[in-house]
């Protein structure tokens, strides 16, 4: 009964925050014909209000993301053409990265370093994992294979650090830089403006679950290594 206990737990933690943040964000995706233009379009603008101009708006099927090497605001399909409260909420999320890189954030900076390294961690992770029983073979010395294994599975930590260092970063972009963008404006009426809170740590919250999965997975093998 605890195992059971406990699998539900860990379900829970790992896949309750993706359920809520899609569940929120699609709450609020519905068609709002009284909106004067779409994510996209609302983008563009508020870009030209912070006099941001080198910074351009495009789709991508990679979801909502702000690209700090191009410059460039991305948004999916249905936000950059959707004319909702999640669609203009979400672009000024993604703007408000914009204006971190423009003014300088320095936890930007850091999780975009972060995130090269960390995927040429996992890939030099990935290589010594493989190797490790082949090495340990030819040496036929044990302790190389412990050494490439703590190697592989610090690496795969570094997924867990990029992570963890996102999420300042996206609450940051959430309530410290859209949230005013959009209340300063006036660009939502006082009944959307709780829901555009709740769209906005959503938005911030996006990572939690993958920052959960890798700690647990960093977990699991650190448990291994110690057997």
């Amino acid at each position: 009964m605890p195992l059971v206990i406990l699998a539900v737990v860990l379900l829970l933690v790992l896949f309750g925050p993706h359920w809520w943040v899609q569940r929120t964000l699609r709450r609020y995706d519905r068609p709002r014909p009284d909106f004067p233009g779409t994510g996209g379009e609302f983008a563009r603008h508020l870009l030209g209000r912070l006099a941001m101009e080198g910074v351009v708006v495009e789709t991508s099927d990679r979801g909502d993301h702000y690209d700090p090497v191009a410059r460039a605001v991305r948004l999916s399909e249905e936000r950059f053409n959707g004319r909702s409260l999640t669609a203009v909420t979400v672009a000024a999320h993604e703007v408000g990265h914009a204006l971190q890189h423009h003014l300088g954030y320095r936890p930007l900076a850091w999780r975009t370093r972060m995130a090269g390294l960390a995927t040429a961690a996992q890939q030099l992770g990935s290589a010594l994992f493989l190797l490790a029983p082949l090495l340990a073979g030819i040496s036929r010395a044990p302790s190389t294979a412990a050494i490439l294994l703590l190697g592989a599975v610090a690496s795969f930590g570094s997924a867990a650090l990029v992570h963890l260092l996102t999420l300042p970063v996206e609450w940051d972009a959430s309530f410290r830089r859209a949230l005013p963008l959009l209340e300063a404006g006036g660009y939502l009426e006082p009944a959307d403006q709780a829901a555009a809170h709740r769209i906005l740590a959503a938005a911030a919250l996006t990572y939690v679950a993958g920052a959960l999965a890798s700690l647990l997975n960093l977990w699991r093998w650190l448990r291994w290594l110690r057997r």
